[in-house]
């Protein structure tokens, strides 16, 4: 006989599904910046309850993907060029050190693994899933910040994973973006392959600086 299996989702399967969704739905331009979210809407195209809804919501509020705000409920945050200049002052402090840790780190088993992730990003760079391309860019550095030997530094850069993610999809959107970034993080993984921390160091740098002129030209064109 087939074992007894228990198939009922729990409540906290229900919300961390819920928020994965709706994170998703951000990163990929479904709601606009500026844009009030409707509860019972929402409620009606995920199918779950409105407290279900609210707990979500308080983890993507605290991840900055909304914000909440007193007898006017939730909104995703407008976009502020002031925001992204911080976001990718920090996310350069933290990668180029990270890529130039890890070139010196890394074991033979998760250089394959990262050579595998940027082999995922090439497929979506050459479709149209921008959601794709956010991803497997994000899973590309996740790798090397996993191996840079440095736990805090991975964890504070983990906390800025969403937003990162955020703007990594509006530079994204500028037609010939997802090819140039692909050259880009080819260089870092041939430096971190190579050993080179030096050469890591520049690569990454240089990759965060386009992004960040890419994402201005974007945002600069969508109100």
């Amino acid at each position: 006989m087939p074992p007894d299996l228990n198939l009922r989702i729990s409540p906290r399967s229900v919300q961390r599904e819920t928020v994965d969704k709706l994170r998703l739905a951000i990163f990929s331009g479904m709601f606009q910046p500026g844009s009030r979210l409707i509860e019972s809407q929402l409620c009606t195209q995920l199918g779950i309850s409105r407290p279900s809804l609210r707990e979500a919501l308080r983890s993507l509020e605290a991840e900055r993907l909304i914000e909440i705000v007193p007898n006017r409920g939730p909104s995703i945050p407008a976009l502020s060029w002031e925001v992204a200049t911080a976001i990718y002052e920090v996310r350069e402090l933290l990668e180029v050190e990270a890529a130039g840790r890890c070139a010196s780190r890394i074991s033979p088993d998760q250089l394959h693994e990262l050579e595998k992730s940027l082999s995922a990003f090439k497929a979506a760079a050459s479709s149209n899933d921008s959601l794709a391309r956010v991803m497997t860019a994000a899973d590309f550095y996740s790798i090397i910040l996993a191996n840079c030997g440095n736990p805090i530094l991975e964890e504070v850069h983990r906390g800025l994973v969403a937003r990162i993610s955020f703007f990594r999809g509006r530079s994204m959107s500028l037609e010939g973006r997802a090819q140039s970034s692909l050259s880009e993080m080819r260089e870092i993984f041939e430096s971190i392959a190579a050993g080179d921390e030096k050469a890591a160091r520049e690569a990454s740098r240089q990759h965060v600086l386009k992004a960040k002129a890419a994402a201005k030209i974007s945002m600069d064109s969508k109100p």
